[in-house]
């Protein structure tokens, strides 16, 4: 007889969900506008980034330009982030005759080493100090090489061999 209220109980639970999903509250964050970092006209006196990297240190102001390349997946998914390369130093594969690649701005045909020393890292960050949680692909025009002249400062975690620029404004020339 010590079943029978067990029993009860759990057909109880079962015929009370069954069919019905919980109802659970789905929040999402705000939409993040990165329109205040984009201009209609390019900064003066950009450099290349070959330059930067052998005469800026970590929290210089820097003005450089560049296109959006040098990985098969140039722009950090979720992040206002992305690799900006050197057409001075590398070249995008749909810049070389009779190249057919399907991802041109991989440069594949350029070296490892040549791709690491002329690219790199450009992000925004919040308010906080990190990047921000919104994709930067698309905003403004922002695509695979396009050509991009922005202004910003170099972050303290910034290497020589591995530069990484804050971004304050960016220019978008497709």
């Amino acid at each position: 007889m010590k079943t029978l209220p067990l029993i009860s109980l759990t057909s109880l639970f079962l015929f009370t969900s069954c069919g019905k999903k919980p109802s659970v509250a789905v929040t999402h964050e705000p939409a993040i506008s990165l329109d205040a970092y984009f201009t209609d006209s390019a900064p003066p006196d950009a450099q290349p980034i070959h330059l930067i990297r052998e005469t800026a240190k970590p929290g210089d102001a820097v003005t450089i330009s560049g296109r959006v390349m040098g990985r098969k997946f140039p722009f950090v998914d979720g992040r206002a982030a992305f690799v900006l390369g050197d057409p001075e130093v590398i070249t995008a594969c749909n810049d070389m005759p009779d190249d057919e690649c399907e991802t041109p701005w991989d440069a594949c045909c350029e070296t490892k080493e040549a791709i690491s020393k002329a690219t790199a890292t450009i992000q925004i960050l919040g308010e906080d100090g990190r990047v921000l949680k919104t994709s930067v692909k698309g905003n403004h025009g922002l695509k695979e090489l396009s050509s991009v002249t922005l202004t910003g400062t170099l972050d303290q975690s910034s290497t020589p061999e591995a530069l990484v620029i804050n971004a304050s404004s960016l220019h978008v020339a497709n």
